[in-house]
């Protein structure tokens, strides 16, 4: 069972990292970075403090920090040593068959995505936090595409990405349930102070419009 479904995930991996271009090779390297996220980071904070004030907002971003650091240390500092499962870029019978990208190859082991992890834990918290479909739908798209990312780049198989969800939606919601446990939180009474037309939506569609623009005149 365990060979089929690890000649599966190697299948899989190599027909979407076929699927490649000079175009797509610059975009995806550069979402697959955390720089190019900055204000996209940066707007979710903004819109944290539009949302419950400044005493919540730092208690929440930390909250944030927590889910990151649970997320990556279940997936690096836990499955990837135990596991020690090669990336594609790094394994004997597949790294000359994948297509690398600028020469990166990641770290030595590759199960589970920390990437993978660490977005969708925050997805999936934020998506809470706030309780709007539309930022709902703009966050988790952009989990999927980071995870992608990393497909395409060769550095993980597709198992490494699911399982790198499965634990960061499980972090993201886990934290979030445990916030009434600080009663000094009002996350049930909050309400934005006025309608905001450059909320994380905005921000993070423009870091990514910024990424096209980039990788198509390269």
């Amino acid at each position: 069972m365990l060979e089929t479904l690890n000649q599966l995930d190697q299948e899989l991996l190599l027909y979407l990292n076929s699927l490649h271009s000079s175009f797509f090779d610059s975009f995806m390297y550069l979402i697959s970075g955390k720089l190019v996220w900055a204000l996209f980071y940066l707007s979710i904070i903004v819109q944290i403090y539009r949302t419950y004030g400044w005493r919540n907002c730092l208690y929440l971003v930390l909250a944030i920090v927590l889910v990151i650091i649970c997320c990556d240390q279940m997936a690096s500092g836990i499955l990837k040593p135990t596991f020690q499962r090669f990336r594609p870029s790094r394994s004997p019978e597949l790294s000359n068959l994948v297509h690398i990208v600028n020469g990166y190859r990641g770290g030595k082991y590759g199960f589970a995505s920390s990437h993978a992890a660490n977005v969708f834990g925050l997805a999936t918290f934020c998506s809470l936090l706030f309780r709007k479909r539309y930022l709902s739908i703009f966050l988790f798209s952009w989990a999927v595409l980071v995870s992608y990312s990393r497909i395409y780049l060769g550095v993980h198989y597709p198992g490494d990405i699911i399982v790198g969800m499965f634990i960061g939606l499980s972090f993201g919601y886990a934290i979030y349930k445990a916030l009434p446990l600080f009663k000094f939180l009002k996350i049930d009474q909050a309400s934005p102070q006025r309608d905001w037309k450059w909320d994380l939506t905005s921000w993070g569609s423009l870091s990514i419009l910024g990424m096209l623009l980039i990788s198509l005149f390269k």
